[in-house]
C-alpha cells in the first residue's frame, strides 16, 4: 500500500481545518482523482470530505465523466446537496441521471424550494415524476406548483419558506414567534412580509428595524412606503432589474389574486445577473451553454449559425463578383478590401455590444433610441474620417497611388458610418418586433457592413480608377 497518499492526504485536509475553505488547485483535483483510482486507498473519501460547497461543485465539474460517476455513487462519499446547485445545467442534468430517483429525492429533500426546483426542472419528465412521487406531500406540492409558472419566471425563481406575521402583532410578539419557530423559519431571510387576514400583501419590514424597535410598537407602524411585489409570472431578467432599481435584498411573489405565495432573496439575483449576463455573451457569438453537452449536440448547435454566416458570406462574395473586371485590373483591390470590411465590423461591433447591453438593462428604450443611434452614428463617422486619413496614406505610399487612397479613404469613411448606424439600429428593431438582439444582431451586422465595404470600395474603385 502507498504510504505518500496518506501523508498528501493528511496535508490538504490540516490545511483546509487551518485555512477555512480550500481553495481547490488543480494539483488538489489531480490528488483526489489518484487517490480514487487507487483501489487499496480510500483517503480520497477524506479529500472529499473536506471540501466546502462551491470546491465540491467545482471538483465534480472538473473530473472526467467516469471518475465522477464512481464519486456520486458511492455513498460514503459525503456530497452536500446544495453541492449540485452549482453546476452548470447540462451538467447537472446528467450527474442526476446517474443516480436512482429515491436518492435524487433525498438530495431534494435538503434543499430550499428554489434550489429544489431547480435541480428538477430540467431532468426529463418521466424521470421528473418518478423523483416527485418519492418526495415528501409538502415538498411534491411544491415543486409541481413551481413547474407550472412558465421558465425563467418569478414563480420558478422564488422560494416558497418564508416570513409573514399580521399587522396587528407587535414587536414583541414577532420576536418571540421567530424565536419559538426557528426551526420552521428559511435558512436565510432579510425581510418580515406583513399579511391581512386573506394573505393579501401590505407591506414590508427590514429585520433591522424590527431588532431597533421597542416591544411594545404595533408591527403597522414600521412598514416600508414602498411595497414591491413580484406577479409569480414576471419575467426573472424583469424581476433583476427590480431589485437592481431599488436594491432590495428581497421581495414577495403574490400570484393572479395578489396573494402571497413565496419570496425571491438577493442571491437568487445575483445568479440571475450571472446566467443572464452569459447567455447574452454566448448569444452575440451565436453559441449556447454547450460547454458540458455531448460532442453532436454541440457540433450540430453551432452548425446552424455557421450555416447562416456561410449564406451571408455567399452574398458578400456575390457583390464582389460584381466587380471582378475591376479587380483583374488593379491587383492592389485585392489586398485591400478586406481591410474596408473588417473595419466595418470591428466598429459595428463595438456599437452592437454597447447597445444589446443598454437594450438589456433598460438603459436604451425607444425614448432615446433616436439619440443614441444619432451619437453612435456620428462615433462612426468621426472614427471613419480618422482611419481614411490613416489607410489613405498607407495605401497611397504602399502602392504609389494617390487615387488609390483615395477610394479607400472614401470606402472606409463609408462603412464605419453605416456600422455606427446599424450597431444600433439594428438591435433596436430586432428588440421592437420581439426578437432577441442578443441572437441575431452580429449575423445582420456582419451581413451588412460586409456588402457595404465591398461595395463602396470596389464602386468607388470602379468610377475612380478604371
Amino acid at each position: 500500500m502507498s504510504e505518500s497518499v496518506p501523508s498528501i492526504s493528511e496535508e490538504f485536509i490540516e490545511e483546509a481545518a487551518a485555512t477555512g475553505p480550500v481553495c481547490l488547485s488543480d494539483e488538489s483535483i489531480k490528488e483526489i482523482i489518484d487517490a480514487l483510482h487507487d483501489e487499496e486507498e480510500n483517503s480520497h473519501l477524506l479529500l472529499v470530505n473536506s471540501l466546502n460547497i462551491p470546491d465540491t461543485a467545482e471538483l465534480l465539474s472538473k473530473i472526467p465523466a467516469e471518475d465522477r460517476k464512481a464519486l456520486i455513487k458511492n455513498r460514503r462519499v459525503k456530497i452536500d446537496p446544495q453541492a449540485y446547485s452549482y453546476l452548470d445545467d447540462d451538467l447537472k442534468k446528467s450527474t442526476l441521471c446517474l443516480l436512482s430517483p429515491s436518492r435524487v429525492a433525498g438530495i431534494i429533500s435538503e434543499l430550499d424550494s428554489d434550489d429544489a426546483l431547480d435541480l428538477i426542472e430540467n431532468l426529463d419528465e418521466e424521470f421528473q415524476q418518478e423523483i416527485i412521487r418519492k418526495l415528501s406531500a409538502k415538498m411534491r406540492v411544491a415543486i409541481e406548483e413551481g413547474l407550472t409558472f412558465p421558465e425563467e419566471s418569478a414563480g420558478r425563481l422564488m422560494q416558497r419558506e418564508y416570513v409573514a406575521v399580521p399587522q396587528f402583532w407587535t414587536v414583541g410578539k414577532t420576536i418571540d414567534y421567530l424565536r419559538a419557530a426557528a426551526n420552521d423559519l428559511p435558512s436565510e431571510f432579510y425581510d418580515l412580509i406583513i399579511i391581512d387576514p386573506t394573505y393579501h400583501v401590505i407591506g414590508e419590514i427590514p429585520l433591522n428595524r424590527i431588532l431597533r424597535s421597542k416591544r411594545q410598537q404595533k408591527i403597522e407602524e414600521l412598514t416600508l412606503d414602498d411595497l414591491h411585489t413580484i406577479p409569480a409570472e414576471m419575467d426573472q431578467e424583469e424581476v433583476a432589474l427590480i431589485f437592481r432599481r431599488e436594491g432590495l435584498n428581497s421581495a414577495p411573489v403574490v400570484d393572479a389574486e395578489n396573494r402571497l405565495i413565496g419570496v425571491i432573496t438577493v442571491d437568487d439575483i445575483l445568479d440571475v445577473i450571472d446566467e443572464e449576463a452569459q447567455e447574452d455573451i454566448l448569444k452575440l457569438a451565436g453559441v449556447e451553454s454547450d460547454f458540458y453537452r455531448a460532442i453532436l449536440s454541440t457540433t450540430g448547435s453551432r452548425f446552424r449559425w455557421l450555416f447562416v454566416n456561410l449564406i451571408t458570406a455567399i452574398v458578400a462574395s456575390i457583390v464582389i463578383s460584381f466587380f471582378d473586371a475591376t479587380i483583374e485590373q488593379v491587383v492592389a483591390l485585392a489586398i485591400l478590401m478586406p481591410i474596408v470590411a473588417s473595419m466595418g465590423g470591428n466598429a459595428g461591433t463595438q456599437a452592437l455590444t454597447v447597445a444589446v447591453r443598454a437594450l438589456a438593462t433598460k438603459e436604451l428604450s425607444s425614448t432615446n433610441a433616436v439619440r443614441i443611434i444619432g451619437k453612435e452614428t456620428i462615433v462612426g463617422f468621426l472614427n471613419g474620417v480618422g482611419f481614411a486619413v490613416i489607410m489613405g496614406v498607407i495605401a497611397a505610399l504602399w502602392f504609389q497611388n494617390e487615387t488609390l487612397g483615395a477610394v479607400i479613404a472614401g470606402a472606409m469613411v463609408i462603412n464605419l458610418f453605416v456600422a455606427g448606424l446599424a450597431g444600433v439600429a439594428i438591435p433596436v428593431f430586432l428588440d421592437k418586433i420581439g426578437s432577441d438582439p442578443a441572437l441575431s444582431s452580429t449575423v445582420l451586422l456582419t451581413t451588412i457592413t460586409d456588402i457595404v465595404g465591398f461595395f463602396a470600395f470596389l464602386g468607388l474603385a470602379s468610377i475612380f480608377l478604371i
